[in-house]
């Protein structure tokens, strides 16, 4: 097969016409001509650190999106999956993966569960990462979020760095603001990247301990601008939703780096032969021996993908994808017992007082980390009442493995007037997580979710909207069309709410995450970042 072209050599920063002899899905050779042509073709694009779960779509129907976006390879972390099935949700994962052209690689969950702050459905252990990286397909070990285990030394959390290393696998970073001596105790251990910095002065740091830095352009975390001047070293996407995905994914952030200044050679080596390199992906060039991974595309200014070819077959062309997907089920996930709305009250230990002063979790626009403040609330019948007028609701997270239990506290920042939103996704262990005006819209929405088998909902006095996820509680087994019209939908209507948050649903999933600060709640109460420990919801 021979693909003519001008092409973009990534090792020169040059652009010459040639001819591409491509044998089972190799290059094998490149011709130079003289002949200069109307097609301009780069390598196709890496994605070097995604969680497919976060688009609510499976991997097959993600990739049914991506190609036409010229994404040709993601790193994909699975732990969100993992920590909810364990080993069970990753081989789901691969498996559907294999049905897509997209080439996908893993990484093996470090940290499932993420923390011993919330209770989760999987655990994976050293033995389980040395089993993964018999695999090819997995080339590192996922994000390190526990970066106090780290600092630390804990042994299971050094077990599993020192099987990385025995099979001389890159280890990925999480660690947003560590900086200093714990900083250096982190990079220290081996850890090779961060894609947690949101500013020039972080990534600076990072970069002089020798990490290399993942600029961040997915739904909720903009880092491009901040970071252009960073000598960043890839570009990612981290969490991205089905209705960005359908807008754009690395093209539509290349265009934004050129836009913003950056040389298009430079931008493009960020998803090409650096991530290959990295992660040891025969992939990232146009040179003979690589893998025929090929985009076509207007200009190095625009980059609108004309056609994209993956182990030299032509999968998108014409504004035609040559694949469809068709993923399958997986057990029901969730086990919840029905909820009603007094179990959402929270207990004033002195039922004869009148009010109360409460720490309150703040939330803020496009940001996952939380603020700490208080509130003075009144107490009825002994039970301590959201401020609406306030904006001072309710939050609650309930385990969804079987456990039953259900943690209850306080949240600014929705905005919401009257009702309730849920959602099965939260990071990472994925309870459900409920905010609301009372315990009655909460438990609707509870009760919803459960029905549903997973999902996000949304519940007022005379409507409820919904997004089903069936698998696993996290991903629907829709086209990313229907489920992006959903989610939008459902953004509306919180909207409606009275909600002025971007993404409600998204700053909702990362309230239970207890590895960013600073004030979070898990099914187990009140977790204070900082201090790594539980806090009163009710100060004394």
């Amino acid at each position: 097969m021979i693909i003519k072209g001008n092409i973009l050599n990534v090792y020169t920063d040059e652009v010459y016409p040639a001819e591409i002899r491509i044998e089972h899905g190799i290059i094998q050779s490149i011709k130079e001509v003289n002949k200069y042509f109307k097609d301009l073709i780069v390598p196709g694009f890496i994605d070097s650190h995604i969680h497919i779960e976060s688009s609510l779509l499976t991997p097959s129907r993600f990739a049914e999106v991506a190609l036409k976006h010229g994404t040709t390879s993601v790193v994909a972390d699975p732990h969100e999956i993992a920590n909810v099935m364990g080993m069970e949700g990753i081989e789901y994962m691969y498996e559907d993966a294999k049905h897509s052209p997209l080439n996908y690689y893993f990484t093996a969950p470090s940290c499932v569960p993420t923390t011993s702050f919330e209770t989760a459905g999987g655990k994976i252990n050293a033995h389980d990462i040395d089993s993964l990286f018999d695999r090819d397909d997995f080339v590192a070990l996922g994000e390190v979020m526990d970066y106090p285990a780290v600092i630390a030394h804990d042994k299971k959390m050094m077990d599993k760095i020192k099987v990385a290393k025995k099979h001389d696998k890159p280890i990925d970073g999480h660690a947003p603001l560590l900086s200093g001596f714990d900083l250096q105790e982190y990079v220290k251990c081996g850890i090779s990247t961060d894609h947690e910095c949101t500013t020039l002065k972080e990534a600076m740091e990072k970069k002089r301990q020798g990490m290399k830095i993942m600029i961040r352009e997915g739904s909720e975390n903009h880092s491009l601008e901040a970071l252009l001047h960073s000598g960043g070293d890839f570009l990612v996407s981290d969490d991205l939703k089905a209705e960005d995905l359908i807008e754009g994914h690395l093209d539509l952030s290349l265009r934004k780096a050129v836009d913003l200044g950056m040389d298009p050679f430079d931008a493009i080596k960020l998803v090409t032969c650096n991530p290959a390199r990295h992660y040891g992906i025969n992939a990232g060039a146009i040179a003979p021996g690589r893998k025929a991974d090929l985009v076509f595309v207007d200009n190095l200014e625009d980059f609108n993908v004309k056609r994209v070819i993956i182990n030299g077959n032509t999968i998108y062309k014409k504004q035609k994808l040559l694949y469809r997907a068709n993923p399958k089920s997986v057990r029901n996930t969730i086990n919840l017992k029905h909820r009603n709305a007094n179990d959402f009250d929270v207990k004033m230990p002195n039922p004869k007082a009148n009010s109360a002063i409460v720490n309150v979790i703040s939330v803020n626009d496009d940001s996952i980390i939380t603020g700490t403040s208080t509130a003075k609330l009144n107490v009825e019948k002994g039970n301590v009442i959201p401020s609406v007028f306030e904006d001072v609701l309710k939050i609650s997270v309930l385990d969804r493995y079987g456990r039953n239990t259900i943690a209850n506290g306080f949240v600014r920042g929705f905005g919401i007037k009257n009702g309730a939103i849920a959602s099965s996704v939260s990071h990472d262990s994925h309870n459900v997580i409920v905010v609301g005006t009372n315990g009655h819209y909460m438990a609707e929405a509870v009760n919803n979710i459960h029905k549903n088998k997973g999902g996000l909902v949304a519940v007022s006095a005379n409507e409820t909207v919904d997004l089903p996820l069936p698998i696993a509680g996290l991903m629907s087994p829709d086209s990313a069309g229907s489920v992006a019209e959903k989610s939008n939908e459902l953004n509306e209507f919180v909207k409606n709410m009275g909600c002025n948050l971007r993404s409600p649903f998204t700053t909702l999933s990362f309230i239970a995450l207890p590895v960013v600060p600073t004030l979070k709640m898990t099914n187990k109460g009140l977790f204070d970042v900082n201090k790594q420990e539980f806090i009163d919801v009710i100060k004394q």
